[in-house]
C-alpha cells in the first residue's frame, strides 16, 4: 500500500508533514490552523489516512489536506 500526500510524495511511517488547508474538528470548537507541523505520524489502513498528534491529541487525518516537509 502506497499512502501518498496532496503533492504526490509517498508517506512513511515517522515522517513530518504540514498541514495546507484551515481544518474544523468535528465535535469540537477547535480549528487546525494551516501551516500546523505533524511530527512522527503513523500510517493507517487506510491509504488516505494517517494518525498524527496534535497538541498532545492523536487524530486521524485525510493525507489530501496534508504536505510533507
Amino acid at each position: 500500500m502506497e499512502v501518498k500526500d496532496s503533492n504526490g510524495t509517498l508517506l512513511n511511517e515517522g515522517d513530518t508533514v504540514h498541514i495546507i488547508k484551515d481544518l474544523k474538528v468535528k465535535g469540537s470548537s477547535n480549528v487546525l490552523k494551516r501551516g500546523t507541523v505533524l511530527k512522527n505520524i503513523r500510517l493507517t489502513d487506510n491509504e488516505e489516512e494517517i494518525e498524527g498528534r496534535v497538541e498532545k491529541t492523536m487524530m486521524v487525518l485525510k493525507t489530501c489536506f496534508l504536505k510533507k516537509g
